[in-house]
């Protein structure tokens, strides 16, 4: 499976988000229920430090909420793949697939295949590198919250999440609008660092947002056709 090369980094992220959540001081069960039932670990990462500030509910939620909107564009595209499936299958491929995982699979497979042994080859490659993922996410974020008294925060773990999130990054970024996006989004966080409960990454999201609204029908920025 393709994902077995990335399982190093993204456990390590996983171990991180354990460590960060008791640091923050979640309790030990309501840290194993995050790690098991969430799964999502960006938004994860983007409420912990609202959590340690006392923000009102209403910004982890939105904070949350922004982090996460790429799924959406994520499960439109892969609806073509999955409408096949019954309702229960698709609930729960959706809650198994994360970044990395559709990346590695629209790669894979550009185009949804209209037989029943193309559709088995497609949805087995997808359960493949879905489990590798959650099972490395998971194990070492139960890791990292039994441990989390033990591992020195100095160990600076984190870079490993920002090198999880960097690579996926680059493999998005497959477009000239996607490359502008990311490079405005990334300068508004920084200029805007200083807003208080992280309210940065909201001002980010939204400029890029805006941003590809008002290009994406310009000629130079058109999506090139599959040739």
């Amino acid at each position: 499976m393709d994902m077995l090369g990335a399982a190093p980094g993204i456990a390590a992220w996983g171990l991180m988000t354990g460590v960060a959540m008791v640091k923050s001081g979640m309790g030990t069960v309501d840290a194993l229920a995050m790690a098991l039932l969430v799964f999502a670990g960006s938004s994860q990462l983007a409420a912990i430090p609202l959590f340690i500030a006392a923000a009102p509910m209403w910004v982890i939620l939105a904070t949350a909420f922004c982090v996460n909107l790429r799924f959406v564009v994520f499960s439109a595209h892969l609806r073509n793949y999955l409408m096949h499936l019954p309702r229960w299958q698709r609930l729960v491929t959706g809650y198994f697939t994360a970044d990395l995982t559709y990346v590695l699979f629209v790669r894979r497979h550009p185009v949804p295949a209209t037989d029943d042994a193309g559709r088995a080859t497609q949805m087995a490659y997808l359960a493949g590198n879905a489990c590798i993922n959650w099972f490395s996410w998971v194990s070492a974020s139960l890791l990292g919250v039994a441990l989390a008294n033990l591992i020195p925060t100095a160990w600076g773990l984190g870079f490993a999440g920002v090198l999880a999130l960097t690579g996926i990054l680059c493999s998005l970024a497959s477009s000239r609008l996607r490359w502008l996006a990311g490079a405005v989004a990334g300068a508004v966080a920084v200029a805007a660092y200083a807003l208080p409960f992280k309210l940065n990454i909201l001002v980010a999201i939204a400029a890029a947002v805006l941003l590809c609204l008002s290009l994406e029908s310009r000629p130079a920025f058109a999506p090139e056709s599959p040739p």
